[in-house]
């Protein structure tokens, strides 16, 4: 498990208004694409740079393909990272104000102190 990786794609994702509506849209191929092709590219050096070693568990590509961002928590996704991106693709789907932030607190509310590890 690599809580870096979870958070680096909440992280890259989050930043791309057209990935944004990618992932929203085709959750499966999107985390497939964004595995294949950007999660071994070292943030902030030039694209020749790259690793080979980070790919996401079973676990976590689920979570991330069924935009399950409970169990992204538990697996020790930021909390900050994914309100942020599911807010940007979700928020638009709620007619009440704060309606996706109440609907996530609501389905993170099964979590007591403390709360899943989230450092990196």
């Amino acid at each position: 498990m690599s809580k870096y990786l979870l958070n680096k794609f909440l992280y890259t994702v989050d930043r791309d208004p057209e990935l944004v509506e990618r992932y929203r849209e085709q959750p499966v191929e999107t985390v497939a694409w964004w595995e294949r092709e950007r999660a071994n590219v070292i943030l902030n050096v030039p694209e020749a740079e790259a690793s080979t070693w980070l790919a996401f568990t079973d676990g976590e590509r689920e979570a991330l393909s069924t935009h399950d961002y409970s169990a992204l928590f538990e697996l020790g996704a930021h909390p900050f990272l994914t309100l942020t991106l599911f807010i940007a693709m979700f928020e638009r789907d709620h007619d009440e104000p704060l309606g996706f932030q109440l609907a996530y607190a609501a389905r993170l509310a099964h979590f007591s102190l403390p709360y899943p590890d989230i450092a990196t």
